[in-house]
């Protein structure tokens, strides 16, 4: 894939799921750095220890999105190491509500906790990473859900936190396309990470039924998923700005023709 090799990158959420898959994707194409950030130390580490095999440095970071300073730092530590920072993708985030809540009963500390991470957590990223970001010729790719396009009774904030997600990164796309610099968003549908089996617990979700929902009729992988975010953080992606590009197995499609 044309313009990852010897270029650095930042993952949030890569100790497991999707932020894993897109830093061993990156390694493997070759990419020089790569700044990898999650609250899950230990989860850091296997991501790490699965990019061995490859000459791409890796820097771990124990990093709450949540906190603005955290970020910064990160951020900031990250371009003093590599001496660049070339492109980033924004993958952490959680799942809010239980299965029960509406939005009459959701508490409060849940839906800030989750606007917390899937929102101003992008928010404090993309700020960071801006100010350091090449241009022109950087690129970030913020992770939204299928969510974001219909909203989900019983998990209001989680959809809620989608749904600004693509907004703020059309917005960001607006502000810097004149710098050469390109900023989407990409939009998983049903697939088998550690977030989707965390909501499928609280009743949120059922992967036999969203699976069975999409037209490929099952649940799409992390590293599907990675791989079209890769390729969307590459120069083969080199026009691609502003957009939500839907990964899901034909899981949008289905539900609109229904």
């Amino acid at each position: 894939m044309r313009g990852i090799k010897g270029k650095v990158y930042t993952v949030t959420g890569a100790a497991s799921g999707i932020g894993q898959a897109t830093t061993v994707r990156l390694a493997e194409l070759g990419a020089a750095g790569i700044a990898i950030s999650d609250v899950d130390v230990v989860g850091l580490e296997r991501t790490k220890k699965l990019c061995e095999a490859h000459e791409t440095k890796i820097t771990t970071r124990k990093v709450d999105v949540r906190v603005i300073e955290d970020v910064n730092r990160w951020i900031e530590d990250t371009y003093t190491e590599f001496g660049k920072l070339d492109g980033a993708a924004n993958v952490a985030g959680v799942a809010g509500g239980d299965g029960d809540t509406t939005v009459e009963t959701i508490v409060q500390k849940d839906w800030d906790f989750t606007m917390g991470i899937n929102v101003n957590g992008v928010m404090h990223c993309m700020r960071a990473q801006l100010a350091k970001l090449t241009k022109p010729g950087g690129s970030i790719v913020n992770v939204s859900s299928t969510s974001g396009l219909h909203g989900l009774p019983h998990s209001a904030a989680y959809s809620t936190s989608k749904f600004a997600v693509i907004g703020l990164t059309e917005s960001a796309a607006g502000e810097f396309g004149k710098a050469g610099v390109r900023i989407n968003a990409i939009l998983p549908g049903p697939t088998d990470t550690k977030i989707f089996r965390d909501g499928e617990e609280k009743g949120l979700f059922s992967a036999d039924a969203m699976g069975g929902s999409t037209l490929l009729g099952r649940m799409g992988s992390a590293e599907e998923i990675a791989n079209v975010l890769c390729f969307m953080l590459s120069d083969e992606a080199s026009f691609v700005t502003g957009a939500s590009w839907v990964v899901d197995g034909g899981y949008n499609a289905g539900r609109s023709a229904s």
